[in-house]
Parts: C-alpha cells; sequence; structure tokens
C-alpha cells in the first residue's frame, strides 16, 4: 500500500527545495558568472572556489547532520540555517570593486581581493546552506517518506533544480551582468526571500516524531565512515560509490555551462533557448519518480543515463541553437532524472534512524569528491583554450565543447559498472530493495 502524504508535507517540500535550489543555482552556476565577469577569475580561480565549497559542505553536512540526529531536531536546523544562509547570500552584495579598493587601498590588485573573498564568502554562505539543506532538510525528507511514495517525493525535489534555473534565468533577463549594481540587486532579491522563507518554516515544518539518538555525538560523526557500517550496509555504500560517479561527470562542465553558451557559442539569448528545454526537463522529472516507485531503480536509471550520453554527445558536435537545444534537454533530462532515481534508491537503503548522521556520506558521494575531481577535469580539459582581451587589458578563458567530451567518459564507466551488475545477478530474482 502506497502512504500518503498531506498537503502541508507537499507545500513544505515545494517551497523549500525551490528556494533551497534557487540559493544554489546562485552559486553553482552564476556565482562562476560573478566572479568571471567582475574579478576576470580564471579556470583555476573556479575550480578552486567549487572545491572549496565542496569541502565545506560535506564536514558541514557531517556534523550538523549529526548534531541534528543527536539533538532529534530537523525544523530548527531547517528555519535557522535558511535565515544565516539569505544574510550570508545578501552579503555578496559587498562585493565591488570601488569598495574593495576603498577597504584595501594598498592592494596591487583589487580583482585579486575580490577573487579571495567571493571564495571566502562563498565558504561561509556554503556553511549556512549546507546545514540548512544538505544536513537538516534532506533528514527531514527521508524521515517524512517511506519507500511506497519515495520516489515520487524525489521526483519533485529532484525537478526543483530545473526549476530553479528557469525561474533564475527568467529573473537574470531583466539585468545586465557586467553591471555590479546589477549582482547588487540580484543578491539583495536572492537573500531577502531565502530569509522570508527560512521564517516561514517555523510554522511549516514538523519535526515528525524524530527522537534523540542514544549514541554519543561522536559516535553520530563517524558512524557513516566506520568500516562496520559499511560492511552491515553494502548496497548503500555501493550506490554512493555510483552517485560519486554520476556527480564526477556533471561537475566536469557544469561550472562553465553559462559562460559556454553566452561566451563560447555567443548565445546571447541563451534564456529564451534554455527555458523551453528546461520546462520540458521538469516535466520528465517529476513524472519519472513515480517510473522508479513503480519499476525500480535499474528500470529508471539505465533511461536516465542514456539521455545523459546522448545530451552529451549532441552538445559536444553541435554549435546552433536547434541542436543545442535538443542536446540541452537530453543533458538536463538525464541530469535531474539521475538525481532523482539515485536520490531515492539511496534514501529508499538509508538504515532506520540514521538519515542525520548519514547524510554526511551521502554529500561526500555528491558535493566534496565530484566537486573536487569534476573541476579539476575541467580545468585540466581547458588548459589550452583560447582566451580573450578583455577591455581592461586582462584575459579570459573561453570554454569549448570538449567539456562535454570529457563528462560523457565518467557517465560510460558508470553505464559499464551498471550493465556488468545486471549480468551477474541476471538469475537472481532482484527486488527493489535489493536491486
Amino acid at each position: 500500500m502506497k502512504s500518503k502524504l498531506n498537503s502541508r508535507f507537499w507545500l513544505a517540500l515545494v517551497l523549500f527545495s525551490l528556494m533551497g535550489q534557487i540559493a544554489w543555482v546562485v552559486e553553482n552556476m552564476y556565482l562562476n558568472v560573478f566572479i568571471y565577469k567582475m574579478f576576470n577569475a580564471s579556470a583555476s580561480d573556479i575550480s578552486l572556489m567549487v572545491a572549496a565549497s565542496a569541502i565545506a559542505a560535506t564536514v558541514t553536512t557531517v556534523f550538523i547532520g549529526a548534531l541534528s540526529d543527536k539533538l532529534g531536531k530537523r525544523r530548527v536546523f531547517i528555519s535557522g540555517g535558511y535565515i544565516l544562509w539569505g544574510i550570508s547570500i545578501f552579503a555578496f552584495a559587498l562585493l565591488k570593486l570601488d569598495l574593495i579598493s576603498a577597504v584595501f587601498p594598498a592592494a596591487a590588485s583589487a580583482a585579486s581581493i575580490g577573487v579571495t573573498l567571493t571564495i571566502t564568502l562563498d565558504c561561509i554562505m556554503t556553511f549556512f546552506g549546507s546545514s540548512a539543506n544538505d544536513a537538516a532538510f534532506n533528514a527531514w525528507l527521508t524521515d517524512s517518506t517511506d519507500a511506497s511514495n519515495r520516489g515520487s517525493a524525489e521526483g519533485i525535489n529532484a525537478m526543483m533544480p530545473l526549476v530553479a534555473i528557469l525561474a533564475v534565468f527568467g529573473g537574470f533577463m531583466a539585468f545586465d551582468l557586467d553591471k555590479s549594481d546589477s549582482w547588487t540587486l540580484i543578491f539583495s532579491i536572492i537573500g531577502i526571500a531565502v530569509i522570508a522563507i527560512g521564517v516561514l518554516g517555523f510554522f511549516l515544518i514538523k519535526d515528525n516524531g524524530i527522537r534523540p539518538s542514544e549514541t554519543g555525538y561522536l559516535q553520530n560523526i563517524i558512524y557513516g565512515f566506520r568500516p562496520s557500517t559499511v560492511r552491515a550496509n553494502p548496497s548503500f555504500y555501493f550506490y554512493l560509490v555510483l552517485f560519486i560517479i554520476f556527480n564526477i561527470a556533471i561537475q566536469i562542465f557544469m561550472p562553465y555551462l553559462i559562460i559556454y553558451y553566452e561566451v563560447s557559442l555567443k548565445m546571447t539569448d541563451y534564456v529564451l533557448v534554455m527555458a523551453p528545454a528546461i520546462i520540458l526537463a521538469s516535466v520528465v522529472t517529476a513524472f519519472w519518480g513515480r517510473v522508479y516507485d513503480k519499476k525500480g531503480f535499474s528500470f529508471a536509471g539505465a533511461f536516465s543515463i542514456a539521455w545523459l550520453i546522448v545530451g552529451f554527445v549532441m552538445l559536444f558536435i553541435f554549435r546552433t541553437k536547434l541542436p543545442v537545444f535538443v542536446g540541452s534537454l537530453f543533458m538536463m533530462s538525464g541530469y535531474l532524472a539521475g538525481m532523482a532515481v539515485f536520490g531515492a534508491k539511496i534514501r529508499d537503503l538509508t538504515p532506520q534512524g540514521k538519515a542525520g548522521m548519514l547524510q554526511g556520506v551521502r554529500i561526500f558521494s555528491q558535493v566534496l569528491v565530484p566537486g573536487i575531481i569534476g573541476p579539476f577535469i575541467g580545468k585540466l580539459i581547458l588548459s589550452n583554450a583560447e582566451v580573450i582581451l578583455n577591455n581592461d587589458g586582462t584575459q579570459s578563458f573561453i570554454p569549448n565543447a570538449n567539456i562535454f567530451l570529457g563528462a560523457l567518459v565518467p557517465i560510460a564507466i558508470l553505464a559499464a559498472v551498471l550493465i556488468a551488475r545486471e549480468v551477474v545477478n541476471k538469475k537472481k530474482p532482484l527486488s527493489k530493495e535489493n536491486e
């Protein structure tokens, strides 16, 4: 029997997932644009920022996830975290060349200081965001669902990054991103919106009967990394390893995607081209969560990976709008559908009562390892990329389509592992829980 989730749950899921993803989109996709346009950041700078943020996210999630289990509370971490997250986003409005020059008059390069400050503030913002979203909200989502409805909930949760991209793309159309004042307004709007959602959470989120863990806080922190935990939950960790491979592929190209569309392809109207792809991919993702509930990981995961492969191939080959649109549709559908089925599978395999303390190993596979390895590979791929001369005499690199070819390699490895697993297990009856 499928357990029914009430309207309060769905409202909380949509609002907090969407607002959280809007904040993450600004960080993961547009903060790269901000540091590129405002401070002439290099590919190495962008790679360093992504890696530093990934480390901050992982450490935060390990400690805060374990703490939320120890205290038996999710709401205070979610709501309070969103409020502090919004304040930290608002602080980016202060990062302006003229203000930096005034505060650091002896600095040889205000742009270099701006890069350092952006990376530092990004780590601070990530601490609050990961406390609220990666650790507490994701644990709450696991607490609030079961194996009968997790795919449906995860489908909605996984489509929110695309909905957020659409919202951010649409909203940013009104701004000239080459102007500092535009970024000030953007960070102010996003920051205030995140704060407002955090306040709302105190009235909307319920802790769903979670009890404080009886084990010590230090035990909770290291629980997910203990060999005994791995031996007791081999399937859980097997899918985490697959999730690492999946997310490495995404991080090879994602930090450079907007710059690639705008600078490399010269698609100044890329928002209008991408919006229909995002809408269609969002619908596919929401539907695909239900497919997972009915068909399981093997079926739903195979199609997600196939779509991603088609998308990478098309984006590597083509440069004109229509095939780029189609390739982007396949890429986005495969990416978000893959996030949905991996997320649901990992939640299904999470031991009862251990959701908070296992968010650290989940974020390890989703953010830390991919966030370090993926951008590093992307940086190597773009090491000989073409450069352009800016009006102020500085140079900026131009991402090329090789980032999609590089992303295809780990996805091909992932597909090979899954096929090999299916061959090995073809004579065994597989249930959805142990496939």
